[in-house]
């Protein structure tokens, strides 16, 4: 069951028929001819609707843990005034592996110091941006740093940031993640730290 009127897919360079499948069901589409990262595909869905005259955008993983059917409750934080909402997977940290949920653990303990906030699950891509925060708050990065950055500079900056506990399709993730453990880590402390200092 479709959640919302309006469904945008960032097609990030696949080579197999995403974009295909996603016209079909219906949703509007944008196609990065090569992956150019998670950063940048983000990016380019929130400056096309927010010009399009959107007040908010929901974005959601294509990798199957997101649930479509749990938006609401994230909808419902954000009608209450938040700024940035994040659907949340702490609650099941213990269904993750251990490699996955510690990672998970540090990385939120580590940025929530940096934001001067407590926040328990920076690394969900299951989120709610207004457009306050989007003409406030620069959305910076090319890959997964951005949505750690952005979280540090929102919060830095005294916009509200709600939290949501979500069921998932599947608790883990690693399978159909790209996340790389070294890499990616080290690019997210780089951001996180010019986002606390900027």
């Amino acid at each position: 069951m479709q959640q919302l009127a309006h469904v945008l897919v960032i097609d990030d360079g696949s080579t197999d028929d995403t974009g295909a499948r996603a016209r079909e069901a219906g949703a509007e589409l944008i196609r990065l001819s090569q992956n150019r990262g998670k950063g940048t595909a983000l990016l380019a869905g929130f400056e096309n609707l927010f010009s399009a005259g959107f007040d908010a955008v929901l974005t959601l993983d294509a990798d199957g843990q997101h649930l479509p059917s749990e938006i609401p409750h994230l909808l419902r934080e954000y009608e209450r005034g938040a700024d940035l909402v994040l659907g949340t997977r702490s609650h099941l940290f213990a269904e993750m592996s251990r490699v996955r949920s510690a990672s998970n653990r540090l990385s939120s303990m580590a940025i929530s110091f940096a934001a001067g906030e407590r926040l328990d699950d920076i690394q969900t891509g299951f989120r709610i941006y207004s457009r306050r925060l989007f003409e406030t708050v620069p959305f910076v990065g090319a890959r997964f740093e951005a949505e750690s950055a952005i979280v540090v500079r929102a919060a830095r900056r005294g916009l509200t940031i709600r939290s949501v506990p979500v069921r998932l399709g599947t608790a883990d993730g690693r399978s159909t993640s790209h996340y790389r453990p070294l890499i990616d880590s080290l690019r997210i402390a780089a951001a996180v730290t010019r986002a606390r200092l900027g």
